[in-house]
């Protein structure tokens, strides 16, 4: 099994559907990859050589922010606009939709369970 960026991808898999299992890598930044390595696109993981493998490993480490680097710039910029106090700030503290969605009805998703309110029986 080939462990890219801290990540097992899996060997059974063409390669530009296995990159997609990493967090930050699409189905396009995979096919930019392959194409820079030369890598054919119908080639499957466990029929790459380590020499690739390692390739692939420094085109990303190189190029792409993935995974924990991602997921922490992400999370950081989520605080400073909580910090700044921003509208869409206030939207993700409160945990509601932050891009302007309706929350009236709908928005289950980010609001959580239902939760049943006393006393409105009638």
């Amino acid at each position: 099994m080939a462990r890219i960026a801290g990540v097992n991808i899996p060997t059974n898999k063409r390669v530009i559907i296995a990159l997609t299992y990493i967090h930050g890598i699409g189905r396009q930044t995979a096919v930019d990859i392959a194409n820079k390595l030369g890598i054919d696109h119908t080639r499957r993981v466990q029929d790459l050589t380590d020499a690739e493998v390692l390739q692939i490993r420094e085109a990303i480490d190189a190029d792409h922010t993935v995974e924990g680097d991602l997921r922490r710039n992400t999370a950081m910029n989520i605080k400073r606009l909580m910090d700044l106090r921003s509208y869409r700030g206030l939207r993700h503290r409160a945990g509601l939709p932050v891009r302007g969605q309706r929350s009236h009805t709908n928005a289950r998703t980010r609001k959580g369970k239902a939760k049943p309110i006393a006393g409105k029986k009638k």
